[in-house]
């Protein structure tokens, strides 16, 4: 199946997202690819796998989510981190060819959690408390079974999470990343700390929503400390997770309202929303998207994600202000060089080769061209 590609001014329009300068609205999601060396460094396939989606015109590339300590933070083997300045090493020549294409590149930052299937540090897990996610491993990450039953942190251990985030965004700046992207979404770590049934904490950290967003503006206060206003800092945020497709959060609108006014007041340059389909409506009673409700109660510019692989679907989200910049999963893998299809009216893609993902999902040597 394809889609006819329109020619689409508004994503096209340069943006200012914080203090990084877009060419276009058009963002490269972040997508786990387990393949960075055992050490956790970033290698010359993670180079020319991201080289060639800046050469196909892509604004933005968000990197998949980097481990940012040498503790508990890691979620998968042969996952990129962050952790030491051997890592932030390793990424200096991506940050270059990325900027050399014509691109900008913001450093994801991830803490696994519970969610965690892969920690070359330690064999424990850890979370808010002894709840373990639903569901089972990811085969495709190579996991297997269910998720194990966690430690839940101490006060202590939070303290250490937003060391290891600071940390990890000084060396990201050290790299040459434009921005830090805070990975607060789909189930790993911070998001856990939001979810209901997975944080059952009885201290500061636990009970009201307002609580539970406690470790978020924590962890952005810290990494604002140390990288200043002269790079970009945003924050993901899901209601559905990697563990636990149907989630949503319990309170609607309500809950939304609280949690972008939330980070909003973080001082954070812009919210990334994603959802299965960013045009959908957030809540079965509300016909209002979770992009549109970050735009209304946050204020900030909004990357949305989510099935946006239709160039007029993708354009439409931005005409009417539900979003400022939109990001692409599955249809930047099964078109690298969609925004150039997409500025051109050509046709576009919308399968993924099943290959990207099996029998894991490592970038595969075909993708390293244009």
């Amino acid at each position: 199946m394809q889609h006819t590609s329109t020619t689409a001014s508004t994503l096209f329009s340069p943006l200012e997202l914080g203090p990084t300068e877009l060419a276009n609205r058009v963002a490269l999601a972040p997508m786990t690819r387990v393949s960075g060396d055992e050490d956790g460094s970033a290698n010359e396939s993670i180079a020319s796998y991201y080289e060639v989606f800046a050469k196909g015109g892509f604004g933005l590339l968000i990197t998949e989510g980097i481990y940012p300590d040498t503790k508990y933070s890691q979620g998968y083997l042969n996952q990129p981190g962050l952790a030491t300045a051997q890592h932030a090493d390793s990424w200096k020549p991506v940050v270059e060819r990325v900027h050399t294409a014509g691109a900008r590149i913001f450093a994801q930052l991830m803490h696994a959690g519970a969610q965690s299937q892969g920690n070359r540090y330690v064999t424990e897990t850890v979370a808010p408390s002894t709840t373990p996610p639903l569901g089972e491993q990811l085969g495709f990450y190579g996991g297997t079974g269910p998720y194990a039953t966690p430690r839940a942190l101490s006060l202590r251990d939070i303290d250490d999470v937003c060391a290891g985030f600071a940390q990890a965004a000084q060396h990201a700046v050290a790299a040459g990343f434009d921005g830090v992207e805070i990975h607060g979404a789909n189930g790993y770590l911070l998001d856990q700390f939001l979810t209901d049934y997975m944080n059952q904490r009885d201290d500061e950290y636990g009970g009201s929503l307002a609580n539970r967003l406690k470790i978020y503006r924590e962890v952005i206060a810290a990494v604002r400390q140390v990288v200043g206003s002269k790079v970009t800092v945003g924050v993901r945020i899901s209601q559905s997770k990697v563990s636990d497709y149907n989630h949503r959060w319990a309170g609607g609108e309500s809950d939304a309202a609280e949690i972008f006014q939330g980070l909003a007041e973080t001082g954070v340059d812009y919210i990334h929303t994603t959802e299965f389909d960013a045009t959908a409506p957030a809540f079965a009673d509300s016909g209002t998207t979770l992009a549109a409700f970050a735009t209304k109660y946050s204020g900030l510019p909004v990357i949305a994600n989510g099935q946006l692989g239709d160039p007029a679907a993708a354009d439409a989200l931005i005409e009417n202000g539900s979003a400022q910049v939109i990001s692409l999963g599955k249809p930047a893998l099964a078109n690298r060089d969609w925004p150039q299809r997409a500025l051109d009216a050509k046709p576009i893609q919308s399968d993924v080769d099943p290959s990207v993902f099996s029998p894991m999902a490592t970038v595969k040597s075909w993708e390293l061209s244009a």
